[in-house]
């Protein structure tokens, strides 16, 4: 474990940066593909050194001082590391915002943070997304990477119509050379980063983090999962998602492995097998893509390839099960390295053939989606955290993996069951608080240190910690993103043709909404679409829950990006105490609501 960087050692995030060039200077850091050269790059340790020097070169000459916060839109690539370390070591607050997060959401995050400075990827951000309706006060540059590949290269026509003096491109912003990088921040716990997630009254809060917390969330989660200089991430997640910057990108830095950055989530399948990483850190949703395709397939082939197929599933786990040691050895175990040549390993070479680790965290991963490809000898370590955890809090272990659990405590966190059997966590990764938002804060964080999760869990003899519910029934998208439905239902009945609303999407990939008709209003929207006087509900289906899905997105612009709404259902019975879908204090009976429109349900997330 002497690879490994101590948090002691680096004292801050731009620390274990200088920590890891004095340590493995020439050692490969990140590989990434070049669109120019169309080829896969790579920066070793010591060129990253070199090109953030002149990053913080150009935040100098912007006259920020420490404290001032500077926000990056942009994909995952080395340039996001350039500007996050650059930005560190000149005791800056990095605001990490997600690429396809809408214009008014990103506008008012800016100003919350009253950020100075902004790192946009394409010009389209600012022309098509921000414009000239982006008044941000504090908002004083932003630095456009697009079309700054040739430094001879004149502006896009979308940039040069752009009337902002605000507005620089990289290559007009970034000095052809500079100094050695700076570290002159050795305070270990003052603000890092300020990272956004959604809140309760729609309106996103700000994560308060410091070095400290990231630190040692990196390393106890390296005591949790060993992790090699040898070894090499594929990174696809958005270093936005706190899981994705702690665990795939601080962590890898605090032990010297590699990380390539995955071209995008289409080109993801291709990556897999040319990068061939050894770790995967991901969430359900691309689980549940491979789980499709591998169910797809299957259905296309003959009886005989599904019985092989679910015989090794079946096989392969209970093996699994054996070394883990909770069944006996069975005489069925002698053909597992037959079926792992006849049915595993086909899988397992299609995401490269050298995985040794692979992470699910952010939401919960279905049972039979876990089992089958534990099944197949991939193996899936799941875990738990949050944003305000910096993230990890739990993860199963290889010698320790319990799937229907999310794993015991990593090292320096404490757990423990509150009110209504509510998640408790308390540690160094807890966060400050909420930024300009005491009250929000006081909410969730004791005085003595406990962060209550909102999360309804047990906790077994063993410390493994199973989550069984949500407080405020928060749904968690399976891409890892909270959010809470009661809130979005309120909005969306401010359009009075709603009586009723419903939203759904617990470990789905997308929201959709239930919802009841109000009579009248019905009648008048009838009349407005010049639809059937006596339509059916069926009738018109199609063009109605169009036209109303318009309607929901209209009531709802206010939530993140990722909140979206992308289908309904229109319920024809309202739902009562009558019929039991309420409580006798006029709430939904959620679960006993979504059981009853099961098939309806499945039919609407048909194919994802």
């Amino acid at each position: 474990m002497n690879h490994i960087i101590s948090v002691e050692q680096a004292k801050t995030l731009d620390g274990l940066f200088k920590e890891r060039v004095l340590a493995s200077p020439q050692e490969v850091a990140y590989r990434y593909y070049d669109d120019v050269q169309e080829s896969w790059c790579v920066h070793t340790w010591e060129t990253m050194n070199a090109h953030i020097a002149r990053w913080q070169a150009a935040l100098i000459r912007e006259s920020l001082i420490p404290g001032d916060r500077v926000a990056v839109m942009m994909r995952n690539r080395p340039e996001w590391v350039m500007f996050d370390q650059a930005a560190l070591g000149l005791g800056l607050v990095v605001v990490p915002f997600y690429t396809e997060d809408r214009a008014d959401n990103v506008a008012y995050m800016l100003a919350d943070a009253g950020v100075k400075l902004l790192l946009l990827e394409r010009s389209a951000h600012w022309h098509e997304v921000f414009g000239a309706s982006c008044k941000v006060d504090s908002l004083q540059r932003v630095v456009l990477i697009e079309a700054s590949g040739n430094p001879e290269a004149e502006l896009v026509p979308e940039v040069q119509s752009i009337d902002d003096r605000r507005l620089k491109v990289l290559t007009d912003w970034l000095p052809a050379d500079a100094d050695a990088t700076e570290h002159i921040n050795d305070d270990p716990y003052s603000l890092a980063t300020i990272i956004y997630t959604s809140g309760t009254t729609g309106r996103p809060k700000g994560v308060m983090l410091n070095h400290h917390n990231i630190l040692s969330n990196a390393y106890g989660s390296l005591q949790a999962v060993q992790v090699n200089p040898d070894d090499l991430l594929l990174s696809f997640l958005p270093l936005s998602h706190t899981f994705e910057r702690t665990v795939g990108y601080y962590l890898p830095m605090m032990c010297g492995a590699t990380v390539a950055y995955a071209r995008s989530i289409p080109q993801l399948q291709e990556d897999l097998q040319t990068v061939r990483p050894t770790i995967l850190i991901s969430v359900p949703r691309i689980y549940e893509r491979i789980y499709a395709g591998v169910q797809t397939k299957l259905a296309e082939g003959s009886a005989f390839v599904r019985w092989l197929f679910n015989f090794a599933v079946d096989v392969g786990y209970s093996f699994f099960e054996y070394r883990q040691k909770r069944v006996h050895w069975r005489l069925v175990f002698l053909l597992w390295p037959l079926l792992d040549k006849l049915v595993a390993a086909k899988l397992i070479n299609k995401l490269g053939g050298r995985l040794r680790h692979a992470m699910s965290g952010g939401a919960a991963l279905s049972a039979e989606i876990s089992r089958v490809f534990i099944g197949l000898g991939l193996p899936i370590l799941q875990g738990y955290g949050m944003t305000e955890s910096s993230p990890t809090v739990s993860v199963n272990r290889h010698d320790d993996n319990v799937p229907s659990s999310v794993g015991v405590p990593i090292s320096g966190v404490e757990v423990k069951l509150g009110e209504d059997n509510a998640l408790l966590i308390r540690g160094p990764n807890v966060m400050m608080g909420y930024w300009n938002n005491p009250q929000a804060t006081e909410a969730v964080l004791s005085s003595d240190g406990w962060l209550n999760s909102g999360d309804i869990a047990t906790i077994d003899a063993q410390g493994h910690i199973t989550i069984t519910g949500r407080l405020k029934d928060i749904i968690v998208l399976s891409t890892g993103e909270k959010v809470p439905p009661g809130d979005m239902e309120a909005a969306i009945m401010r359009d009075l043709i709603f009586d009723q609303a419903l939203v759904i999407g617990e470990a789905r990939p997308y929201l959709c909404a239930l919802v009841v008709l109000n009579p009248e209003n019905w009648s008048k929207f009838v009349r407005e679409h010049n639809l059937d006087k006596d339509a059916t509900y069926t009738g018109e289906k199609a063009h109605i829950e169009e036209i109303l899905l318009e309607r929901v997105t209209q009531q709802t612009r206010e939530f993140p990006g990722y909140a979206r709404i992308r289908k309904v259902i229109i319920i024809s019975e309202p739902w009562s105490i009558e019929n039991e879908m309420m409580t006798p204090t006029l709430k939904l009976k959620r679960a006993r609501i979504m059981e009853q429109y099961k098939a309806e349900i499945e039919k609407m997330y048909e194919g994802h």
